[in-house]
C-alpha cells in the first residue's frame, strides 16, 4: 500500500516580515533610501496617502508635507533628528495625493547595517485626523467656556482643589472681592469669611456638605479684600472625575446685598404700612365695640336705675331686661375673641353629620317659616377634631345672615363632603357648606365679609361680628372659610376642617355621666376681683355651700397649708402675685392630688395649657346656674376620680353653654 506526502514550502522570515508588512492597512509602513526617497509601500500607506506603489516608490518623501513645511525644510531636519538622536516623532498636518489633508502622527526610525552603516529610514504614519478634530472641538469649547467664564463680571466662578484651595480665578471674582488673580491662586476661600463665621466652623462645613451631598447653598455675610462686607449668595458643587474621585469644587457667589437692601427696605415700608391698618383697625374696631358696650351698659345701668324706684310688679322684667343686655354682652365678648383666634376652645372628635342633624332645632329658630332647611350629609364623613360647641354658633351665625338675606323666604342648604387637597391648608379635610338662596353680595362687600363691625344691615340689626366669628373659629381649629357670593343668586360659606384619625366617642348624657343631687361643700374660692368674689360667694352661700375666699395664690396656699379641709378649689385663671391660677391648680395636684380645681377665665393665654393639663374650665362671665353646675360637678372628682374623664368635658360643656 503506497501513500503520498504532502509538503508545505518553507518560508524565509524575510518573506513572513513582508506578509505582515503588507497585512497593515491601519498604518502607513514604508521605507526610504539615505536620502528620503521612498523604496517600499504598503497597503495601509496607499489607503492613507492615496498613492499607489507604482506611482509612489521613487519618489521623495517630502511630497507628503506641506508647502510651508517643505519651506522651513521639515522633511531634511526630520532625517537629520532621526540620525542623530535615534529616532523623531511629531504629528503635523501631511497632504494626500488629491491635495486634502490630513492629520499624522509619524515617527521616523534609522536603519543601519552590522556594520552600523546608514542604509535607509523605517517611516511610519498613522491617520489620527478625527481624534485631533475631537481634541480640536474640546480645545475650542474649553477655549469658549473659558471666555464665557471671564466675560461674566456679576458672578465670581472660581475652583478649589478638594482641600479648598483657589486653582482659577475669573474677573466677576476679581470686581466682586477685590483680588486680582495672581494675589488668590494658591490661598484657601476660607478668607473671604467672616471672622466669626471662619470661627464658627462655616467654610468646613460648607466643603463637607457639597462632598457628602454633592452641592452647598446658602446666603451670608463675605468679606471683600478691602475688609468691607457683601450679602452674598453662594453656590459649591463637588466636582468628580470619570471614576468618581473628587477632585475639586466649582464654586459660584453672586453679590445680594443691594438686592438684600432692597428688600429689607420694603418689608420695612409694609411693616409700616400694615401699622398705621392695624391702628385703622383698631380705631374701628375701637368705636365699634364702645358703641356696642354703651349700648348695653346703657339698657343696663337703666334698668337698674329704674329697679331702685320700680314697684314690685315691674321689678322682675327690669331684672330681665338687664340680664339680656349682660347676655349679649358676653356674646359679644366671645364673638370678639373667636374673631382674634383667642377664645378657649375645647376640641372634640365629633360625627360632623350627626351634629348637624342634632341641630335641626336650632336651625329652625334661627330661620322663618318660609325658609326650607335641606341637609345634604352623606354616611362616610370623616370624623374632625373641633369645639362641637363653636361649631355650633358658627352655624347658627351663618343660618341667620343668611335669614336675614332671604326677606322673600328661601332655601338654606347644608352640605357636607370629605375632601382630598393636594395644595391647600390640609391634605384632607370635611367642607361643610351653608348655602342660601338670598340676595348675594357685592364685590365690595363681599371683600369686607369677615372685618369686624361690618355690616350691611340697618343700626341695631346686628353687631357685625357673626361672620368674624366665623373666620376666628375656622382658623382656630387649623382649617379655613372661603366665600362666594352673586348678587341675585345667593352666598355659599365653606369651612373646611382637618380629618382627624380618631373615630368619634359615643354621646354621653349628663344624667349617665354624673350623679343627681348635690351635698353641701366646702369651696376655696381664689378670686382677685373683690366684687366677682362676692356675687360668686353669694351664688354658693345661697345653694347651701360654705366658701372661704382667698385674693391670690399664695394666701390659697397658706388657708390650705393651715389643714382647714375643702372639697373643691374655684380660682380665676389670670390672678396677681407671681403665681396664676394654673401654678396654683399644679401645686395642689401635686401636695394635695385628692382635692379638684375648677378654673374659671374670660380669656387666658394659659387657658389651653390648663386644657391639656387636664383641668376643667369655665368662662367668664358666667351665670349663676352655670356656676354652681361646675363647682358642684367638679367635687365629684374628689369622691369619684374615675368619673374624671366625664366631668372634665362635661364641666366646659355647663360653661359654653350657659347652664
Amino acid at each position: 500500500m503506497s501513500s503520498e506526502t504532502t509538503t508545505t514550502p518553507a518560508i524565509s522570515e524575510e518573506q513572513r516580515f513582508r506578509l505582515l508588512i503588507q497585512a497593515v492597512t491601519d498604518y502607513a509602513i514604508y521605507m526610504l533610501d539615505p536620502t528620503g526617497v521612498i523604496v517600499s509601500w504598503n497597503p495601509g500607506a496607499e489607503r492613507f496617502k492615496g498613492y499607489t506603489e507604482a506611482e509612489i516608490i521613487g519618489q521623495h518623501f517630502s511630497r507628503f508635507y506641506t508647502e510651508e513645511d517643505r519651506r522651513t525644510d521639515l522633511p531634511r531636519r526630520a532625517l537629520d533628528t532621526a540620525v542623530r538622536e535615534g529616532r523623531f516623532e511629531q504629528e503635523g498636518w501631511r497632504v494626500r495625493k488629491g491635495g486634502s489633508r490630513m492629520w499624522a502622527h509619524v515617527v521616523i526610525d534609522p536603519i543601519r547595517d552590522p556594520a552600523g552603516t546608514l542604509i535607509g529610514f523605517a517611516k511610519i504614519t498613522r491617520d489620527i485626523t478625527a481624534r485631533q478634530k475631537t481634541q480640536q472641538a474640546l480645545r475650542e469649547s474649553e477655549e469658549r467656556f473659558r471666555l464665557l467664564v471671564q466675560g461674566v463680571r456679576d458672578c465670581a466662578i472660581y475652583m478649589l482643589d478638594p482641600q479648598g484651595i483657589v486653582t482659577n480665578w475669573n474677573s466677576g471674582a476679581q470686581s466682586i472681592k477685590g483680588y486680582g488673580e495672581a494675589e488668590i491662586i494658591g490661598q484657601h476661600f476660607s478668607r473671604f469669611y467672616t471672622e466669626e463665621d471662619r470661627a464658627a466652623g462655616v467654610p468646613d462645613r460648607a466643603l463637607e456638605t457639597a462632598r457628602r451631598e454633592g452641592k452647598y447653598e446658602a446666603e451670608g455675610w463675605r468679606v471683600r479684600r478691602d475688609g468691607t462686607r457683601f450679602w452674598a449668595s453662594v453656590l459649591i458643587d463637588a466636582i468628580h472625575d470619570e471614576t468618581g474621585r473628587l477632585i475639586g469644587f466649582a464654586k459660584v457667589t453672586r453679590d445680594f446685598t443691594e438686592r438684600r437692601n432692597a428688600q429689607q427696605a420694603l418689608e420695612k415700608s409694609q411693616a409700616a404700612l400694615f401699622q398705621a391698618q392695624k391702628m385703622e383697625a383698631l380705631g374701628g374696631l375701637s368705636a365699634g365695640i364702645a358703641h356696642d358696650f354703651n349700648n348695653l351698659l346703657t339698657v343696663v345701668l337703666g334698668n337698674l336705675d329704674l329697679l331702685k324706684r320700680a314697684p314690685e310688679q315691674r321689678q322682675a322684667r327690669l331684672i330681665d331686661n338687664a340680664m339680656q343686655a349682660v347676655e349679649q354682652g358676653r356674646k359679644l365678648t366671645q364673638q370678639l375673641l373667636a374673631f382674634g383666634r383667642s377664645q378657649t376652645l375645647h376640641p372634640e372628635v365629633v360625627d360632623v353629620a350627626r351634629l348637624i342633624v342634632g341641630m335641626d332645632d336650632m336651625l329652625k329658630q334661627s330661620l322663618r317659616g318660609d325658609i326650607t332647611i335641606v341637609l345634604d350629609l352623606p354616611e362616610d364623613l370623616w370624623p374632625v377634631e373641633v369645639d362641637p360647641s363653636q361649631l355650633r354658633i358658627t352655624l347658627i351665625n351663618l343660618a341667620v345672615n343668611a335669614r336675614d338675606a332671604m326677606p322673600n323666604g328661601g332655601q338654606f342648604r347644608i352640605k357636607a363632603e370629605n375632601v382630598t387637597a393636594h395644595d391647600g391648608k390640609v391634605a384632607q379635610s370635611v367642607a361643610i357648606s351653608v348655602t342660601d338662596t338670598g340676595h348675594g353680595m357685592p364685590p365690595d362687600v363681599l371683600a369686607r365679609a369677615f372685618e369686624p363691625f361690618f355690616s350691611t344691615k340697618q343700626v341695631g340689626k346686628g353687631t357685625g361680628l357673626g361672620l368674624p366669628q366665623v373666620y376666628g373659629f375656622a382658623e382656630q381649629s387649623n382649617g379655613s372659610v372661603r366665600v362666594t357670593s352673586e348678587v341675585g343668586r345667593g352666598t355659599t360659606f365653606t369651612i373646611s376642617i382637618p380629618r382627624t384619625k380618631t373615630q368619634a366617642a359615643a354621646m354621653i348624657s349628663p344624667e349617665l355621666a354624673l350623679g343627681n343631687a348635690a351635698r353641701a361643700l366646702r369651696v376655696l374660692l381664689v378670686e382677685d376681683n373683690a366684687q366677682v368674689a362676692d356675687v360668686a360667694a353669694s351664688v354658693l352661700v345661697e345653694r347651701g355651700h360654705s366658701v372661704v375666699t382667698a385674693g391670690e395664690a399664695a394666701e390659697a396656699l397658706q388657708l390650705l397649708n393651715s389643714g382647714r379641709p375643702f372639697d373643691v378649689v374655684l380660682s380665676d385663671l389670670v390672678m396677681p402675685g407671681g403665681q396664676s391660677g394654673f401654678d396654683l391648680a399644679q401645686q395642689i395636684r401635686s401636695q394635695w392630688p385628692a382635692l379638684p380645681v375648677l378654673l374659671a377665665t374670660g380669656y387666658s393665654d394659659q387657658a389651653a395649657r390648663a386644657m391639656k393639663a387636664g383641668f376643667p374650665l369655665i368662662s367668664k362671665p358666667y351665670e349663676p346656674a352655670a356656676l354652681l353646675l361646675a363647682v358642684e360637678r367638679t367635687a365629684m372628682m374628689r369622691t369619684s376620680p374615675e368619673r374624671q374623664d366625664n366631668i372634665i368635658p362635661l364641666v366646659r360643656w355647663i360653661s359654653q353653654s350657659g347652664g
